[in-house]
């Protein structure tokens, strides 16, 4: 009896356990997602679209420039209005040289169109040449038609400016390229430009074309008596990119002074965005060069977000 008795155990448990376990196996089934049904596939979020970066443009940031003699900048942020610069920038001066070459013949494109006149083709073509090739015999004869120094004080009413002053340097009274002017006041001017009120709205987008076509480089070959490269500074220190996107309009003025030993230099770059002025002074015999490093040295350090491309490069700022 005892054999028959403990077999009758042990089917009873393989049954009882049969029973217990089917429903358990059933259980697990029925929660396990078939992968072939999509209906009780998991389902999965998609990844985040990864957002682009923003366009490069320039904005107020730390500027370490390390210039044998005298730096000022100031940066104007168009859409906000705000403007940031140098801790020097609303109180030094720099001579203007040909960098006024803008406003002299904004002002007399003005005053022609606010007289219900069309510039003739000689004066016309005086205008573009005082922009694309800094031609002084161009700016002066404009600059006499205009009245002379009338010329900038209705600049310095019309475009607010705060530190602007005819230049005083002894034999020289008069002369537009001595005009002393703050990097802030730089700025402003450069906005009056832009804003249309310089040459009025017939001629505002002819004068920033204009200064979109600036020729020449620093080289010597370029620096000629009547026409003087001025293709060069901001522009250098600015991602391709940028100047594909917006584009820049620039005048410089740059020279080299007898009667303090230094190079005058001034950069100005006018975009949709913003407009830049970078003014530096430093001995003569460091060069053109020098001068124009400084300013694409000063640009490329505002260029935000820092681009991973090279940059159209400054130079180090060693030798002349």
């Amino acid at each position: 009896m005892r054999p028959r008795l403990i077999m009758v155990f042990a089917v009873a448990s393989i049954v009882f356990g049969g029973v217990l376990l089917v429903p358990a196996a059933y259980a697990k089934l029925a929660t396990t997602p078939d992968p072939t049904n999509s209906a009780s596939a998991t389902p999965t979020t998609p990844p985040p679209a990864l957002t682009p970066p923003p366009p490069p443009t320039l904005a107020a940031a730390p500027i370490a420039v390390p210039v044998d003699g005298f730096v000022a900048w100031a940066l104007l942020e168009r859409e906000s209005g705000q403007t940031a610069g140098s801790a020097n920038s609303a109180k030094s001066t720099n001579s203007t040289e040909s960098m006024i070459k803008v406003w002299i013949v904004a002002d007399f494109l003005r005053r022609t169109a606010e007289a219900n006149k069309t510039p003739s083709d000689e004066r016309l073509e005086q205008a573009s040449q005082a922009i694309r090739y800094s031609s002084n015999d161009s700016a002066e004869a404009l600059y006499n038609a205009g009245g002379r120094t009338t010329v900038i004080r209705r600049m310095i009413s019309l475009c607010r400016l705060t530190k602007t002053r005819l230049g005083t340097i002894p034999g020289y009274a008069g002369w537009w390229s001595f005009t002393e002017m703050t990097a802030q006041d730089a700025v402003r001017m450069g906005e009056c430009v832009k804003s249309g009120k310089a040459a009025g709205p017939k001629w505002t987008d002819w004068l920033l074309k204009e200064m979109r076509n600036v020729w020449g480089t620093t080289a010597k070959k370029d620096q000629q008596e009547t026409r003087e490269g001025g293709r060069w500074g901001i522009i250098d220190g600015l991602p391709m990119e940028m100047l594909e996107k917006d584009p820049v309009s620039i005048k410089n003025g740059w020279t080299s002074l007898g009667y303090d030993g230094n190079w005058h230099v001034n950069c100005l770059a006018i975009t949709n965005n913003w407009v830049l002025a970078v003014q530096v002074r430093y001995p003569d015999q460091r060069g053109l060069d020098y001068g124009a490093r400084v300013c694409a040295s000063v640009a490329a350090q505002l260029v935000t977000p820092r681009p991973g491309a090279a940059l159209n490069v400054p130079r180090p700022l060693t030798g002349g």
